[in-house]
């Protein structure tokens, strides 16, 4: 691990990104690490586990944990998914409670305040897509909020272009506690390489199919291996819930898994430089979403009840 030359002045701190489905909590992610950590599609609830990023500045170790998108949830994962996302809240040293400004504050913004307000952790409120909004209602939307709940300092930016993201980082550098790094420096999340292949494979699922199907089924990396000629075989299966679910995944004469496959390896080969031979294989597993050994690979606790 490489360390800083002076070990005595070192920083390091945990930093919760907590919002609704689809506020730009992923994009903010890999928007603050500077690459790619945790996945992201134009659909709600794409996060299922917290994923650590970790940025590491002279020094200072800024941690950011992308939390799942907090909900009024009604099913068995929607519960452990939400319960992660409160659980990456309440053990971070800080807090920063991300908003769609373009949705401004909606039923699931009225869970989350109330839900901050048992957070004991300082608070900071992140005005995300402000890009989509004219300035007065930014301002407005600002207020409200400030005056719902206090928050240590509020900050506009957008995620997705860049703008205003390096102010909240030197803010959480001169906010975070004093202490040893916890993480390499060159360390950019806490994921497995076998995990992340599995996130990236999620991800190019659920922008390949639709409706209901991409939230009842999960991908898990069955093998990953290094070649003596220093590619990787992976060996992935996704698992869903119906034999209909199956058939559309798999498309005619296996088009769809083909092109899934196809688009999830060419991002793996930009991410890890060497030639990937990824091998995917769909089975049905009709009640995967209650069984606890699936919701360990996927990094939640397990929800005793299915209420």
């Amino acid at each position: 691990m490489t360390e800083p030359a002076d070990l005595t002045n070192t920083s390091c701190g945990f930093i919760a990104l907590v919002g609704a489905p689809n506020a730009g909590k992923s994009t903010l992610l890999n928007s603050l690490v500077g690459t790619k950590v945790s996945i992201v599609t134009h659909k709600a609830q794409t996060t299922r586990s917290q994923v650590r990023g970790v940025l590491t500045l002279d020094q200072a170790q800024l941690v950011f944990i992308d939390t799942p998108g907090i909900f009024a949830p009604k099913r068995r994962l929607e519960r452990a998914m939400v319960d992660s996302a409160w659980g990456g809240a309440g053990d971070a040293d800080l807090v920063a409670f991300i908003i769609d400004v373009d949705r401004g504050i909606t039923p699931d913004i009225e869970i989350l305040l109330e839900g901050l307000e048992n957070i004991k952790q300082p608070r900071v409120l992140i005005l995300n897509k402000i890009d989509t909004v004219k300035h007065e209602s930014l301002l407005t939307l600002s207020q409200k909020l400030n005056e719902r709940l206090r928050f240590e300092a509020t900050f506009m930016l957008s995620a997705l272009k860049g703008h205003g993201v390096s102010d909240f980082i030197d803010w959480c550098v001169k906010h975070i506690p004093p202490g040893p790094w916890h993480f390499p420096e060159d360390h950019l999340t806490d994921l497995t390489m076998a995990i992340t292949a599995a996130e990236i494979t999620r991800e190019k699922l659920f922008l390949r199919v639709h409706d209901e199907i991409p939230y009842n089924s999960t991908v898990e990396t069955e093998s990953f291996k290094i070649q003596k000629d220093g590619s990787y075989k992976i060996d992935q299966v996704v698992y869903v819930t119906r034999d209909s679910h199956k058939k559309i995944v798999l498309g005619a004469g296996g088009q769809t898994i083909k092109a899934i496959g196809a688009e999830a390896r060419k991002e793996l080969m930009e991410m890890y430089e060497v030639p990937i031979h990824l091998f995917l294989f769909v089975k049905v597993r009709e009640k995967w979403a209650d069984d606890p050994e699936r919701y360990q690979e996927m990094g939640l606790e397990f929800p005793q009840n299915k209420k």
